[in-house]
């Protein structure tokens, strides 16, 4: 993302991060919003980004909004990747997969390895 939007976009993520973290705002916030971070398939380079989650089961399911306009998630897409997740003050790691479906909905499932 290049440009004038592309430098919007980074400072909103840097808000919806330091929200997350904050000890004010960050109980309420973790709630539906993680931090992940991967290394891209590329580039090689760790990238951090919030994302809006849910939990499923033992896993955490994340919906990608306007997938066509983000690339992230691509990451994972085939056999997927390693992932690391923050919500809820804590890091968990685990393995990402994405899918398109039918309907041109992206979906990031991430199966958490089991805790420290």
């Amino acid at each position: 993302m290049a440009g004038f939007a592309g430098t919007i976009v980074r400072g909103l993520n840097a808000g919806v991060v330091a929200l997350t973290e904050s000890s004010l705002l960050g109980g309420l916030m973790g709630r539906g919003f993680a931090v992940i971070t991967y290394t891209g398939r590329r580039s090689g380079k760790s990238f951090s980004t919030p994302v809006n989650y849910r939990r499923s089961g033992d896993g955490i399911l994340i919906g990608v909004a306007m997938p066509d306009k983000k690339a992230w998630w691509r990451n994972f897409l085939d056999e997927g990747g390693a992932i690391s997740i923050r919500f809820g003050g804590v890091d968990r790691t685990g393995h990402a997969t994405a899918r398109r479906d039918d309907r041109g909905r992206v979906t990031v499932k991430v199966r958490l390895d089991e805790p420290n």
